[in-house]
C-alpha cells in the first residue's frame, strides 16, 4: 500500500509543523457546482475579508507567517502560498470564483479558516507521495503549462516516483494530478508550520468532510493529523 511521508528533510527546517491529511473515497465530482456550493463560495469570500487587517497585503498575519517561510528553502522567484493567492482575490474584490465542487469545498474551507488547503487524486499518484526537501529536477507540468517546469535543487515539494505533485511547498499542483470531474479518491492537505492552528485544521478537514459528503457522496476513510514524531499515513 502506498504511503504519503513527511521525510526528515522537511522537519529540518519546520520543526514544529503540522500537517492535516484528509483521506476522501467514492467522490462523484463529475457536475457543477450546486447552488448551496456557489453560495458557500461567496459567502466564505466575504467571511475572508475577517483576515484582512492590515493596509499591506503582506502584512496580515495569516499571510506574514507564509512569507517568512517561504524564505526558508529554495522557491522559484516570486511564487507565494495558495492562502495569499486566495486573499489577494478578495483584496480586490474579484473574489474566488467556482472551479469544480471538490476544489470549491477546499476553497470555501480556506478563505474561512486562513488556512493553505489543496488537494490531489490519489489514484494518479505513482508510489509513495513525500513531502520534502528534493535534489530538484522533478517533472513539474503546471496547471495551465505546456513546458517542464522542473523544481530547483533545495526546494520544498510534494513528489512521487514519476516526478512534483505540488511545487514551492503549497503555491501550485500540477495537471498529472489535478483534481477533475473524474476524481474519484482524493488526498487533502492543510499545512501550517509553527505548531498552531491544529484546532482549525481539524476543523476546516471535518468541514471538508462533512460537505464532500453532503455534495459529492463521499467516504471519509481517514483524517489524521502529522507531526515530526507521527510523520505518514497509508493513502487508499
Amino acid at each position: 500500500m502506498s504511503k504519503f511521508i513527511v521525510n526528515e528533510s522537511f522537519w529540518n527546517i519546520f520543526p514544529e509543523a503540522n500537517i492535516g491529511v484528509l483521506l476522501l473515497e467514492n467522490i462523484d465530482n463529475s457536475k457543477e457546482s450546486s447552488e448551496n456550493i456557489v453560495k458557500l463560495l461567496e459567502e466564505s469570500n466575504k467571511e475572508a475579508k475577517k483576515h484582512l487587517t492590515e493596509d499591506q497585503l503582506s502584512k496580515n498575519p495569516v499571510i506574514a507567517i507564509w512569507r517568512e517561510a517561504y524564505q526558508k528553502f529554495k522557491t522559484k522567484k516570486g511564487v507565494r502560498c495558495s492562502i495569499e493567492a486566495l486573499l489577494k482575490r478578495v483584496e480586490k474584490g474579484s473574489g474566488v470564483s467556482t472551479i469544480n465542487p471538490l476544489v470549491d469545498i477546499y476553497n470555501v474551507a480556506s478563505l474561512k479558516y486562513g488556512l493553505p488547503v489543496g488537494a490531489e487524486d490519489i489514484e494518479t499518484f505513482e508510489g509513495d507521495l513525500v513531502l520534502g526537501v528534493t535534489e530538484g529536477n522533478d517533472e513539474f507540468y503546471a496547471l495551465g503549462d505546456e513546458e517542464n517546469s522542473p523544481t530547483l535543487e533545495g526546494e520544498i515539494c510534494y513528489k512521487d516516483d514519476k516526478g512534483a505533485v505540488c511545487r514551492c511547498f503549497n503555491w501550485r499542483d500540477g495537471q498529472r494530478t489535478m483534481i477533475t470531474e473524474k476524481t474519484r479518491k482524493a488526498f487533502v492537505v492543510i499545512e501550517y508550520v509553527n505548531g498552531e492552528k491544529n484546532e482549525d485544521i481539524e476543523k476546516a478537514l471535518e468541514m471538508i468532510a462533512e460537505y464532500t459528503e453532503k455534495e459529492l457522496g463521499a467516504k471519509k476513510v481517514s483524517l489524521k493529523i502529522l507531526n515530526k514524531n507521527e510523520d505518514r499515513i497509508n493513502l487508499i
